[in-house]
């Protein structure tokens, strides 16, 4: 982590970049979050680079881009395929950024380690970059427990796109491979339910929504200045559910927004605080693209188009049926 705060002095000292986009301390140790840096003194204090850095910090270019100067980012490889789709789409600006990418060896999952049972949790060791990430101390009001450090990382980590930077300037630290599942898995257990099966098991899901927005205000995908959900023309500014199909709607027109556009960063699922598995819907779309339209992974590059926006005579057409999940 040093090294990352040293590079970053340096091309703030040397007026490269003005300011610096990366994580900080949060109160506890497992709950670092996203924060502008722009003094060597701040870096010093507050800049912190683990295991638990999991937010995705390339929508936070968008606003970045409209300042003066440039903004030094760190993104992990899986975050750079989300900076490429914003580029792609004139979200952010290319010239007003300089990239560092960072290694990563997994992100971490507090509530995947609450959920083994660990309880009155004062500090994880064995998150920093320095260490081999095979093993965690949980250190806890009842004392030390050691898990996988595998078992307390993230959904997404296990289904890794690769650890190779799509963009960046210069990269910096190792990464580990962590990919240990299919990505496709979870879809296709839902995929064969029944209809029924389906509608009860996102039903039951989806009953959990609080609409705190949280999902869509952390996706990368959803750039969108205004949001139809806000206007109060369509009563859902009070953001808790109206009813039951309001709840639905949101998530559903939600993941039709973002087909073709969503990289699969699950910051969706991440951030979401009642556990729901929202990044279901988008890799559901994902597939179903890569079955109709060839594979395309959004994001890795900046310039290609998308299958959903670019015509071919190949392209499958509404009238014909075919048998999917």
């Amino acid at each position: 982590m040093q090294r990352l705060i040293d590079r970053a002095k340096e091309l703030l000292a040397d007026g490269t970049v003005v300011r610096v986009l990366g994580w900080k301390k949060g109160d506890l140790g497992f709950n670092p979050e996203p924060a502008y840096f722009e003094s060597a003194e701040a870096l010093d204090n507050d800049f912190v680079y683990d295991g638990f850095c999991g937010a995705n910090l390339s929508k936070y270019m968008i606003e970045a881009s409209k300042l003066e100067g440039k903004t030094l980012v760190f993104l992990k490889p899986c975050d750079t395929f989300s900076f490429n789709q914003l580029i792609k789409e004139h979200r952010v600006d290319r010239e007003k950024a300089y990239i560092i990418g960072v290694g990563c060896k997994g992100k971490l999952n507090i509530e995947a380690i609450k959920a083994m049972g660990i309880k009155g949790i004062l500090s994880v060791e064995g998150a920093s970059m320095d260490s081999d990430c095979e093993k965690l101390t949980v250190k806890t009001l009842y004392g030390d427990k050691e898990i996988n450090y595998n078992d307390a990382m993230l959904e997404r980590c296990h289904v890794c796109k690769g650890k190779e930077h799509q963009i960046s300037d210069e990269v910096m630290l190792e990464s580990r491979d962590t990919k240990d599942q299919e990505r496709f898995a979870e879809i296709e257990k839902i995929e064969a339910m029944t209809p029924m099966e389906k509608f009860e098991f996102f039903k039951k899901e989806l009953s959990k929504c609080i609409r705190c927005n949280a999902c869509r205000n952390v996706c990368p995908a959803c750039s969108c200045r205004k949001c139809v959900f806000d206007s109060t023309k369509f009563d859902t500014a009070t953001k808790a559910n109206v009813d039951s199909f309001e709840e639905k709607m949101f998530h559903i027109i939600r993941a039709f927004h973002v087909a073709g556009r969503c990289t699969d960063c699950g910051e969706c699922s991440r951030v979401c605080p009642q556990g729901i598995p929202l990044h279901l819907f988008n890799r559901k779309f994902i597939k179903d693209i890569d079955t109709f339209y060839g594979e395309f992974q959004a994001g890795s590059d900046s310039e290609t188009k998308g299958p959903l926006t670019n015509f071919t005579f190949d392209d499958v057409e509404p009238s014909i049926v075919t048998e999917r999940g």
